[in-house]
């Protein structure tokens, strides 16, 4: 189980009331998850639910991940909850594992995409329990920025993203585990591996069995979020490269673990996958607000611990 983070203090419970009040009024609210910040709506209002998709320009293809406080509310959302989905929920939850399983009629269609089945976690995040608790409702949020730009993982990311589209931001510093959580689907006779993240496919292996990776997409929507070919993008061009050959053309940044080069901004990032997860986000905010002709990454080790973030990377990278 992820540790839950102690961050309620840098805000007031009066803060929560608001913010959950917002919530229940059919308003959106960004607050801090241990992944990355998410924008929140009512799950069971569709009208709530619909803001969150002009906020943000999302496509009606891309399905929510629906953020409950316990078990038991995960439960009453879901027709099916098997053995496996509760083994993993007891052993990671809180923390940054999304389990896709049938839904319940309630919960609306614009929630899932049209699709049968949910996506639901539990945040290890004080605030963002909190918030659902005083809410009293389950919360959909995907990451509180414009679709298809770098996540944010402090307030002020937030900000600068969404503007005036939220009705209430509840700032509870740098988030933790830095990129968007693993989804797996429980929805079939198999468990599918949809989204990889920092909670491995080895790990959810170790407590449940064989675990399937999905294959590349057909048309309609999308099983899991973070699905589509570009995404978690810095406006500024990104590059993965090998061998420090870096983009022979204009000047730029350049994120590197172990080969240095001359670039105009170096730098240097962690070599250990969860402090690398961390601080990607935050690195590339920061290159991408300087204003070079590129970002350079040198490509992480491939070993299944980075797979969350090589996925990241690649999607950013994409054209």
């Amino acid at each position: 189980m992820v540790k839950t983070e102690k961050r309620i203090c840098l805000i007031e419970a009066s803060d929560i009331s608001r913010a959950a009040a917002l919530i229940r009024a059919g308003e959106l609210v960004a607050f801090p998850t241990e992944t990355v910040y998410g924008l929140g709506a009512n799950a069971l209002d569709a009208e709530a639910v619909a803001k969150i998709y002009i906020a943000k320009g999302r496509p009606a293809e891309s399905p929510l991940i629906v953020h409950v406080d316990s078990i038991e509310m995960a439960r009453s959302l879901v027709r099916e909850w098997p053995i496996k989905a509760d083994l993993l929920a007891r052993r990671f939850w809180p923390g940054p594992l999304t389990l896709v399983l049938p839904k319940q009629p309630h919960i609306p269609d614009l929630v899932t995409a049209g699709l049968d089945t949910v996506g639901i976690r539990m945040p290890a995040n004080n605030i963002a329990l909190a918030l659902i608790r005083e809410a009293g409702v389950p919360i959909a949020a995907p990451s509180a920025n414009r679709f298809t730009e770098l996540s944010p993982t402090t307030a002020e990311h937030v900000r600068e993203s969404m503007g005036d589209r939220v009705a209430m931001v509840l700032d509870g510093g740098r988030t933790t585990v830095g990129i968007e959580s693993t989804v797996l689907s429980l929805a079939g006779p198999d468990a599918l591996l949809l989204r990889p993240g920092m909670l491995t496919k080895s790990e959810i292996e170790e407590v449940i069995g064989a675990v399937d990776v999905a294959r590349a997409l057909g048309t309609g929507a999308h099983p899991s979020p973070g699905m589509h070919q570009r995404h978690y993008s810095p406006r500024t061009r990104l590059v993965l490269v090998d061998d420090s050959q870096l983009p022979s053309a204009g000047r730029g940044a350049y994120l590197w673990i172990s080969q240095s080069v001359h670039a105009a901004c170096m730098i240097q990032m962690p070599g250990q996958p969860r402090a690398y997860a961390a601080v990607l986000y935050e690195k590339l905010h920061q290159a991408d607000a300087q204003g070079w002709d590129w970002i350079a990454v040198e490509k992480p080790p491939l070993a299944p611990e980075w797979a969350g973030i090589h996925d990241r990377l690649q999607r950013a990278a994409a054209k």
